[in-house]
């Protein structure tokens, strides 16, 4: 396992056959406290990939029992510490943040990402397994099975790793039973078969005491299965993405000077080749790759992942996130689709809202046309669901301003993935895995559902969002809030009018105008309160504005971030 002696040996020819070795992406999931950051300082340790200053550091804390309870039985080494590096972390005894640790044995080389167990941090979980081809899900032999433990599972599923290792830890606490990691193994492995993944397998291992860790435990002679070590050295790495068609998302147009205009980006699939025949989408305008740049000069070829620069034949119009594909395998191209959504903000969704959607390099004005469905953890069902929020995990549809250039999630973990934004925080408020369903039809009655211009575009051009301001009284002292309302907009710059209409068709006139981008001031004869709440609901709680006096309309447009 010790390779240091065949390093000071023969460097050059090390570091030849290090180049050869393949690489092994695996992610640690489960809930709180299973054990997550001690499993991967365990292996770490025994697999001798720690540093002699870091274990050193890693003793002198766990000495100091900056860790340290009644469970640590006075060990001399805290494992967590080797991935738990925050001072948050170490304070808490929780895992905060994805740590990546990268080691190397005979075998193979490997990233790991230890992800957090709380549920307050399953979007850093969801970041972290984003890349993996193995997910690690431990179990407290004592617990069992927990929440987390199933939405760890399910998320992992979604995001198309194919291999699931279930590692019943803490066996030590248990006496090594064997009846208790069969009924674990039974139960969380059926219910982990049923999510799709490739191969699920099931392991007991203590990582405190390091049993079937690196070393085959003989607390457990009643398992005949690969250690933890081993296991990562065999299972079989999903397919590259070199070998899937090949997808080039313009990040940046280089023009140093004017005998060169470069295309500069990541190779998101595939193989990329001078002489290629390519397509550029959204224009379709097809050419040919000249030649393929990078710091080491011109490539002969270019696999994913690679960052290069493409010059092409033609002078075609190229711009960021636009995307190079070849003529004969292109993706497609969509504006409304539908995703999986792992829904990662305490803001829940807001269908009237419009979002950004950030899909390889092209950020688009979105929104979330309806929830199909949110899955149910315990069963697996498919339940029917109005909106999403914190760690809500469901189907919807997407509607977008511009075209995407998509493949299915299954098919390419690239081009099958985005972000969802909240376009005034800059926030990440979910992760999209894109499905090959084609979208249900759009809504066949309303002025929205024909229009090419959304609200984001709309409050580009006016500088504002659309408001329906409901002034509640019919009398002559709300007609003169009313206009001197109106005034006040008009001389702000806002694209403003006082709208007048029976209390029967206030609420739909009124929603008309507000999402086209237009503040309406609302006076309804006989209107009530229920006229109120429908025109609430069908503009939005954040553009529903009731009025008291015009100087406080104004001072909550302004704080909602509804003007400038």
């Amino acid at each position: 396992m010790n390779e240091h002696g065949e390093i000071e040996r023969d460097v050059e020819g090390w570091l030849a056959r290090h180049e050869q070795k393949q690489l092994l992406r695996f992610v640690t999931v489960g809930s709180v406290d299973d054990g997550k950051s001690t499993l991967i300082g365990r292996l770490l340790h025994d697999a001798d990939g720690v540093y002699d200053d870091q274990l050193a550091s890693v003793k002198r804390a766990s000495a100091r029992g900056a860790i340290h309870d009644s469970a640590n039985d006075g060990e001399e080494i805290d494992f967590s510490l080797f991935t738990d590096g925050l001072k948050a972390e170490r304070e808490q005894g929780i895992t905060i943040d994805v740590a990546y640790r990268y080691f190397t044995t005979p075998a193979r080389k490997y990233i790991l990402a230890d992800t957090p167990g709380h549920v307050q941090y399953t979007r850093n979980m969801a970041t972290g397994a984003s890349t993996a081809d193995v997910a690690l899900i431990l179990l407290d032999a004592r617990l069992g099975v927990q929440p987390q433990s199933r939405r760890h599972a399910y998320i992992a599923s979604l995001l198309g790793i194919p291999n699931l290792l279930v590692c019943v830890n803490k066996m030590d606490l248990v006496g090594y039973d064997p009846a208790v990691f069969e009924r674990l193994s039974e139960g969380f492995g059926g219910f982990a078969r049923r999510l799709g993944f490739r191969d699920v397998s099931t392991l007991p291992v203590s990582a405190r005491r390091g049993d079937n860790v690196v070393a085959r435990s003989r607390k457990t002679p009643w398992y005949d299965g690969p250690t933890l070590l081993e296991y990562l050295e065999r299972v079989p790495v999903g397919v590259a993405l070199d070998h899937a068609p090949m997808r080039f998302p313009v990040q940046l147009v280089l023009r140093p000077h004017l005998d060169y205009r470069g295309f500069a980006g990541q190779v998101a699939s595939g193989a990329l080749r001078p002489g290629d025949r390519v397509r550029v989408l959204p224009s379709r305008k097809e050419t040919t790759v000249r030649s393929i740049d990078a710091w080491t000069g011109e490539l002969p070829v270019a696999y994913a992942p690679m960052s290069v620069t493409v010059r092409l034949a033609d002078e075609v119009d190229v711009s960021r996130g636009d995307m190079l594909v070849p003529v004969d395998a292109e993706p497609r191209v969509v504006e409304r689709a539908v995703a999986d959504l792992v829904w990662m903000s305490e803001r829940p969704l807001d269908l009237r809202r419009a979002y950004l959607v950030k899909h390889t390099t092209r950020v688009v004005s979105a929104r979330i046309e309806r929830v199909l469905g949110r899955t149910d953890l315990e069963t697996l069902e498919t339940l029917p669901a109005e909106g999403m929020s914190l760690n809500d995990i469901g189907r919807v549809v997407l509607s977008c301003s511009r075209p995407l250039f998509v493949d299915a999630y299954g098919a390419n973990r690239v081009t099958g993935a985005f972000i969802v934004i909240d376009a005034l925080s800059n926030d990440t408020v979910a992760a999209g895995m894109l499905r090959d369903d084609a979208a249900p039809p759009a809504p066949a009655s309303g002025r929205r559902a024909t229009s090419q211009v959304d609200a984001w575009e709309r409050r580009r051009r006016l500088g504002h969002a659309g408001a329906a301001l409901w002034v509640p009284d019919t009398g002559e002292a709300a007609r003169a809030t009313a206009v001197a309302l109106e005034r006040a907009l008009f001389d702000a710059g806002v694209v403003a009018t006082l709208l007048e209409a029976e209390a029967g068709t206030a609420a739909l006139v009124a929603a008309g105008v507000v999402a086209a981008g237009v503040v309406a001031v609302c006076l309804a004869a006989g209107a009530s309160e229920a006229t109120a709440d429908a025109l609430r609901h069908d503009v939005g709680e954040d553009a529903f504005i009731q009025v008291e006096d015009a100087d406080g309309a104004l001072a909550t447009l302004r704080a909602r971030g509804l003007l400038g």
